[in-house]
């Protein structure tokens, strides 16, 4: 393995590209689709200014990237935070691409983002800025064109902002312009807990491939967020035992099992899982490191790296954040046979339920929960299928499998196309 630096291994691009590369070169990928597929179609970058509370005119900078238009409408979030580039975001878009082929739903890949810190804003603040920001990339978003969704920073709140800004625009409300809105203004039952329950039924999938129990089997997440704490609440009911739980300001571990219900209502009431008295304090670090069955990085990018990969015990790891292995981290795990759940699978709930809140808003008519949670269950474990079918065949661990699954699919719409001159 050549020798690269920490910041080239955590660079989300890099990891992309380096991910991609492989898995198109086992396919035998024709030279040409290569080039197309390997870069994004269309890279927006606005500054634009904004009003804040005390008079002042601030300047923020936002990003839409487009990845893919093959297969569908553009589709991805819109993160807030200060730590936001375009590297960050062209990895993310391309990753959607990659995630929608996975579960066959027809879209493509897009991402966007704001630099900006939300914690530190008003609400007015924010509105203005996201009703500026909607506006400055207008003629690139639409439900035939890119549909955003929430993200890191974002939220329901956001998302109607962004729609009824896309609307008073076009002089008509269109609910389909975004996804992850507000039940009462076009958004779908059960999308809020979609990623997490499509990380729960891909451990579900992972156990029964492997011949494991779930009564019994340990889990720590990492991340206490909707996805994280979703995922911890769905799998406490099906019997599985959630014994660490690491957030950004600390953690907690209990081995004999935390009582989920009773942390969220403490979080509740409190705003953070510190103080919980149902579980020891614990370093959030070391809990990537302790004795479990399964680890579910929920949070951000780059937790796992070369730096502690190693020392990772789990058998499993979902991944329900977006790139949270670096590619270095893959191949110190595979040595260790630590079965990957890679994040193009692992957390594809969320985008399948928004796929199901597009169709509705379309249709103008909206389905039971049930019957979204039916839905996305059974294409969830079918995409589980593909993958670990792919991985067997090609002798390839899950990850370059689903890379590889992914890229056929497109590449395959794009021979069907054509190519436009």
């Amino acid at each position: 393995m050549a020798t690269i630096t920490l910041e080239q291994e955590i660079n989300p691009w890099e990891a992309q590209a380096a991910r991609f590369d492989f898995a198109a070169r086992k396919l035998n990928l024709d030279e040409g689709l290569w080039r197309v597929l390997r870069h994004p179609s269309r890279e927006i970058i606005v500054h634009f200014p904004v009003t804040m509370d005390d008079g002042r005119i601030e300047m923020f900078t936002g990003f839409r990237v487009l990845h893919s238009q093959a297969r569908g409408p553009g589709k991805g979030g819109i993160r807030y935070s200060p730590d936001v580039t375009l590297d960050e975001v062209r990895a993310l878009a391309s990753w959607m691409t990659w995630k929608c082929a996975v579960v066959n739903i027809p879209f493509g890949g897009a991402k966007g983002g704001v630099i900006c810190d939300p914690k530190r804003m008003s609400i007015g603040e924010v509105e203005r800025m996201t009703r500026r920001y909607t506006a400055e990339i207008i003629e690139f978003i639409g439900p035939e064109k890119d549909v955003p969704a929430p993200d890191m920073g974002t939220n329901e709140q956001t998302m109607a902002w962004i729609m009824d800004t896309y609307s008073m625009h076009q002089r008509q409300t269109v609910t389909s312009v975004v996804t992850g809105k507000p039940v009462n203004i076009g958004g779908s039952r059960g999308r809020r807990e979609a990623t997490g329950r499509g990380v729960r039924v891909m451990c579900d999938e992972a156990l029964k491939y492997l011949q494991m129990p779930v009564n019994g089997c340990r889990v720590i997440i990492q991340g206490f967020g909707n996805v994280g704490s979703n995922a911890a609440n769905l799998m406490r009911e099906r019997g599985y035992k959630i014994i660490g739980i690491a957030e950004y300001d600390g953690g907690l571990y209990n081995p004999n099992g935390i009582d989920i219900c009773s942390l969220l209502e403490h979080r509740q009431r409190n705003g953070t899982v510190l103080g919980f008295k149902g579980a020891e304090p614990a370093d959030s670090l070391d809990l990537l490191t302790t004795d479990c069955e399964i680890l579910i990085p929920a949070a951000t990018e780059n937790v796992i790296t070369s730096r502690n990969a190693e020392r990772i015990k789990a058998r499993i790891i979902c991944e329900g954040a977006n790139g949270p292995t670096t590619a270095v981290a893959d191949e110190i795990l595979a040595d260790k046979k630590v079965f990957i759940i890679p994040d193009i699978l692992a957390n594809s709930g969320g985008v399948t339920a928004s796929y199901f809140e597009w169709v509705q808003d379309r249709q103008g008519y909206f389905w039971k929960e049930s019957v979204v949670n039916e839905q996305l269950e059974s294409i969830l474990a079918e995409s589980f299928d593909d993958v670990v079918r792919y991985s067997d065949a090609h002798g390839v661990n899950n990850r370059i499998a689903a890379y590889m699954l992914a890229i056929d699919r497109v590449a395959f719409t794009i021979k069907q196309r054509g190519i436009y001159a």
